[in-house]
């Protein structure tokens, strides 16, 4: 199997959003079968990156603590539906129902984020004018006191993304064992699985020879250097590595062997990737996104069912991907923010399966928005506008010596010859057209008709 034409896809997407560096590492029937370094993983030193480089895993933490949390449901410490006041001392009750352990892993207890982490990493990067002193487990139950004023559904109703849960399930972890939560997960996870190099501590990582550089990607694509927010924990404070995550990935696809050892009984495999809720990122060319324990599932990825969980703590990104049924897994890591490492992780697994990355929707999606960018012209160049891609939209950028005007462009259908996308001016509806022809990208915009001259 070639990972050639990933390996162009991946840096393609690395130098086209100024990623500083990537790492990936790609599994087959629970062996590491590629892996490499993309770009720096230290700019000013000149560092490349490498399969060994160190990165922050943001939210794929969460996948470990729901591991955490099964081991001590199977040593009979708690059950999934034991009310997390039980445990300790939270008091809130979303419109007048009990929040139970099961509602924190699965993100539906009913209030929505409340943006704590947000605001510790942007404290953390200077990138945010506010300060959030939550340092420790009481510091959360104190920002948390007055929370449920903004409870909106019962528990187990509704997904809301929270990451003040997972603090919570931090405290559980160290209430029932005994262990503060980066110790825990230090024994019983990481070093039966052989994950030497994952750590939570600043001393570790600086101390290590291979660690990458958290950079901000600015808005005019200076990379500027910045540090991590340590003060995260089960929800997001893991550093570690795509060969180490990729013997966690291993761990799924062996039913919760790995290392030489049982760390999960195959019956908490299957209920972390049991979907529980239905999550807002619905109809999409995989399904919807349906949320677990500590995962989230694909159903139709390929005709395969995907499982796997992202992270991202602004300087850093990160993946995990796994289809339990063809025993293949990825692994990815960077040192920014930049093309989501989630589509980078399916264009992998699309190789795994015998596909090309551009037989992925979203790639040809890509693509054919790509295609119609650049600088158009109405008739001997009596108005000039721009067409940018604009994530999953395009804008119509038109300027004078005084003012700029931007249209966001909304698409209907982005392949063909012809391709259609509106917008709203006045509440009205205005239909965009552009024609691609051999040679020529003709657009209609309201009145006018507009041919490409260039690319930006």
């Amino acid at each position: 199997m070639s990972f050639t034409e990933l390996e162009d896809f991946v840096f393609e997407k690395v130098a086209k959003t100024r990623l500083p560096g990537v790492s990936a590492a790609a599994i087959r029937d629970g062996e590491v079968v590629w892996a490499k370094g993309f770009g720096y993983r230290n700019l000013a030193d000149g560092l490349a990156a490498t399969p060994h480089t160190l990165y922050s895993v943001g939210s794929v933490t969460k996948s470990f603590t729901s591991v955490a949390i099964l081991q001590l449901v199977e040593q009979g410490k708690l059950s999934l539906d034991t009310p997390v006041g039980q445990i300790i001392p939270f008091e809130i009750q979303p419109c007048g129902e009990t929040v139970k352990v099961w509602h924190l892993l699965s993100h539906t207890s009913g209030i929505p984020a409340l943006a704590y982490a947000e605001s510790v990493i942007r404290g953390a990067t200077g990138a945010g004018e506010s300060w959030l002193p939550v340092a420790s487990g009481s510091d959360m139950l104190t920002f948390l006191r007055e929370a449920g004023d903004w409870a909106l559904n019962k528990p187990g109703e509704r997904w809301f993304y929270l990451n003040e849960g997972y603090v919570l399930l931090s405290m559980i972890i160290e209430k029932l064992s005994g262990m503060r939560y980066q110790e825990y997960v230090t024994e019983k996870i990481l070093k039966p699985l052989g994950m030497t190099r994952s750590f939570f501590a600043k001393q570790d990582v600086d101390s290590d020879p291979d660690a990458a550089v958290p950079y901000i990607v600015a808005d005019d694509g200076e990379r500027k250097p910045s540090a991590y927010a340590y003060g995260l924990s089960g929800d997001g404070g893991l550093i570690s590595n795509v060969l180490d995550l990729a013997k966690y990935v291993t761990m799924y696809l062996g039913w919760g062997t790995g290392g030489g050892g049982q760390v999960l009984a195959r019956s908490s495999v299957e209920e972390m990737e049991t979907p529980r809720i239905s999550t807002p990122n619905k109809g999409g060319p995989f399904g919807d996104y349906l949320y677990a324990l500590g995962l989230g599932t694909y159903k139709n990825f390929m005709g395969q069912i995907l499982v796997g969980h992202s992270g991202s703590v602004g300087v850093a990104t990160a993946y995990i991907g796994f289809i339990p049924e063809k025993n293949v897994g990825i692994a990815l890591l960077a040192n920014a923010s930049g093309y989501a490492l989630s589509q980078l992780g399916m264009a992998g697994l699309a190789v795994l399966l015998g596909e090309k990355p551009e037989s992925l929707p979203f790639v040809r999606r890509e693509n054919a928005l790509s295609e119609l960018e650049g600088t158009y012209e109405t008739y001997k160049g009596t108005m000039k506008a721009q067409v940018k891609k604009m994530g999953d939209f395009l804008a119509f950028e038109t300027r004078t010596r005084y003012d700029t005007e931007v249209v966001p462009l909304i698409p209907d259908t982005v392949e063909g010859n012809v391709r259609t996308f509106h917008t709203l001016s006045g509440g009205n509806r205005i239909d965009v057209e552009f024609r691609v022809q051999e040679g020529e990208i003709g657009l209609i915009y309201e009145r006018y008709y507009l041919k490409r001259t260039g690319k930006i």
